[in-house]
């Protein structure tokens, strides 16, 4: 039991998860948990981490304005896999080291996308809408199996997907900026330039950090590279590509549909974009599986202890 440490956590979801409350007061004896589910930003962020030691956040934003003003402070451990809300520069910069753990969530991610793809293919959104005010009429649609999926980013979540698709027959292919030749030949994973994958996927899906490399990386000239009988899925980072350009292509017929789990600002203002019938739309739940929040919970406790400073890895 570590009793000098000050721990102070200021995800909301995991100060109200009873397990993982439990399993970090095993460890630790001083924490101070988010009970009062504050949205902590600025300098109501800097109070709440007064005096803390180590911390666990969420979507809070750590950056050199806040650990100015903490010198105490010594270790992040992120709750969640993305890092885009942490500068890892500033951390760099103050000495405080990164307790980061990639992919505990991929398989949470994995099945939404899976979810999304047949529910578009199969024009779910729009029928359920549809019987539900009393109209009743069969929709064709199209099966995942015979279709080929291209994936934007082949890292942990990236290479869960490809592995799940297997079981459906897929054709898949992948681009990254790093190569995966083994897997790619093992998981019958076809590697192409962007463009391509664009071109010839029917079923395009974004798993890629949020940096100034991938924001916007699906502009409009890339989106109008799409098949107009493709479908788009992004269930990782807002900022990944053209929100307004998405909304023209689904109201204009360049794109059959798209699903976003997460937006550029959340929630989302843009109701044009969120009513549209080929649209499906989920409030940021990738990682909200019961199984998915109780691993991300233990490898921010574990990130307590087992931390770097952070250098130039992808954490993706």
């Amino acid at each position: 039991m570590n009793s000098i440490d000050k721990i102070v956590v200021t995800s909301r979801s995991f100060s109200k998860h009873k397990v993982l409350r439990q399993e970090l007061l095993s460890k630790y004896s001083n924490v101070k948990f988010n009970d009062e589910g504050l949205k902590l930003t600025g300098g109501d962020l800097i109070d709440f981490l007064e005096g803390a030691d180590k911390a666990i956040t969420a979507l809070e934003v750590i950056d050199d304005s806040v650990l100015l003003t903490l010198p105490k402070l010594k270790v992040i451990s992120k709750y969640g896999v993305g890092i885009d809300m942490i500068d890892t520069d500033a951390l760099k910069k103050h000495n405080v080291k990164l307790g980061w753990t990639g992919g505990v969530n991929r398989r949470s991610v994995s099945e939404l996308v899976i979810s999304s793809a047949i529910s578009l293919l199969r024009h779910i959104p729009i029928a359920n809408n549809e019987v539900k005010n009393g109209i009743w009429r069969q929709h064709i649609g199209r099966q995942l199996s015979n279709l080929t999926v291209g994936i934007i980013g082949c890292g942990y979540i990236g290479k869960d997907l490809a592995n799940l698709l297997k079981a459906f027959g897929s054709n898949v292919l992948a681009y990254d900026i790093l190569d995966f030749p083994e897997f790619y030949q093992e998981n019958s994973v076809t590697p192409v330039d962007i463009d391509t994958l664009l071109m010839n996927s029917d079923v395009v899906t974004l798993h890629l950090p949020l940096d100034k490399s991938t924001e916007n990386i699906l502009n409009k000239e890339k989106m109008n590279l799409m098949k107009s009988s493709a479908i788009l899925i992004n269930h990782s980072r807002g900022g990944l590509l053209d929100e307004l350009e998405l909304k023209s292509m689904l109201t204009n017929g360049q794109l059959a549909g798209a699903a976003l789990d997460v937006f550029s600002q959340e929630p989302p203002e843009d109701q044009e974009l969120i009513n549209l019938s080929n649209f499906l739309v989920t409030p940021h739940i990738g990682g909200s599986a019961d199984e998915a929040i109780l691993a991300m919970g233990r490898a921010a406790i574990n990130g307590l202890d087992d931390n770097e400073i952070p250098d130039s890895k992808i954490y993706a």
